[in-house]
């Protein structure tokens, strides 16, 4: 256990066993939640590289969760945007200075450099960076060390981790952009399939899920390929009706945090959209558990400094609680110790 997950654990304890001794509370679930790795081990390394992936896995993650963009020549990389100023060196590279344009991404114009104007061999030149450098000047230290992972990459790292470890180490791709890929020449959606059934995880027990924002592209995926797959959705009224339509195409509901939990509520208590999804037959998992005050709800900040870790572990367990299937999170070794304590596996 680290210096950082042992702080954030030890800090709250007590309120975690005050709640479970409390029979007003939500008492502990049965069933053992999945930990994704939300970009890899993000919270300590650049997200979406090798080293990010692999430090998760070290801490016992049961997924590593890839965004997935494409390059010019068809490739599925990872990246939290195909837009990358802020992910990689290319700002510095004038070889590529002339590669800087405007798109219109998902009715939003962005400046910038795009990985849809670069081929593979081009982008495995630049370095990655850590995105959020002024909250996580740790990670920040790894800028400039690692290249931009392929799917496939990523995928072999899985299945290596699999098996030296002796446990399934499985990996959770979001399709990025899908509508606006395909419009360009691009179909990710079928691309991805491919690579599902190129690597045995075309079926229904394989370890994988693909996720997606859109859900016109997830539907067209849940007829090319046998994986699971889950609809994510942002903070706003879900009806049963809505639910009952996901369903349909979706395996699982990656809803909001704030979806899920009443941030206001002392306890964090659950708001009832947990049940409804898994009664209509979905899979839950909520992003994201971040340390980080200033991701993190007011009662659960500790000082003033955004970029300081407040009691995010009393955030994992209220989510435990609830009964979540599985939980994203930049820090997966803090959400593997606080699952040990309340399910003891």
């Amino acid at each position: 256990m680290s210096a950082l997950t042992r702080r954030a654990f030890t800090a709250s304890a007590p309120l975690a066993l005050a709640a479970l001794a409390h029979p007003g509370l939500a008492q502990p679930v049965a069933t053992r939640p999945l930990v994704i790795a939300h970009r890899g081990a993000s919270g300590e390394r650049p997200e979406h590289t090798l080293a990010a992936y692999q430090r998760a896995i070290d801490q016992g993650a049961d997924y590593v969760e890839p965004d997935l963009v494409m390059t010019r020549d068809g490739v599925l990389v990872a990246r939290h945007e195909n837009e990358i100023s802020g992910t990689t060196d290319v700002a510095d590279r004038p070889d590529f200075a002339d590669r800087r344009t405007e798109q219109l991404i998902d009715g939003v114009k962005v400046e910038g450099w795009f990985t849809e104007d670069f081929t593979l061999a081009e982008l495995k030149t630049l370095k990655a960076r850590e995105r959020l450098p002024d909250l996580r000047p740790g990670s920040a230290a790894f800028d400039g060390q690692a290249a931009i992972p392929t799917f496939q990459e990523v995928v072999d790292l899985t299945k290596a981790e699999s098996r030296r470890t002796g446990r399934t180490i499985g990996t959770y791709p979001e399709m990025k952009h899908p509508t606006y890929f395909e419009a360009r020449g691009l179909p990710m959606g079928a691309s991805l399939a491919a690579a599902l059934r190129d690597n045995g995880l075309d079926r229904r027990d394989a370890p994988v899920f693909v996720q997606c924002f859109e859900p016109k592209p997830l539907r067209a995926f849940r007829a090319r390929s046998q994986a699971p797959t889950v609809m994510l959705v942002g903070a706003g009224a879900l009806s049963d009706g809505m639910l009952a339509e996901v369903a349909e195409f979706a395996d699982g509901l990656g809803p909001e945090l704030k979806m899920v939990l009443d941030a206001n509520t002392p306890g964090l208590p659950a708001t009832g959209l947990i049940a409804k999804a898994q009664a209509a037959g979905m899979k839950v998992h909520p992003w994201t558990v971040r340390s980080e005050n200033s991701f993190l709800p007011p009662a659960l900040r500790q000082g003033e400094n955004p970029a300081g870790h407040g009691n995010s572990a009393e955030l994992l367990r209220a989510l435990y609680r609830a009964g979540v299937d599985g939980v994203f999170t930049d820090f997966p070794e803090l959400a593997v110790t606080v699952r040990q304590e309340i399910f003891n596996t």
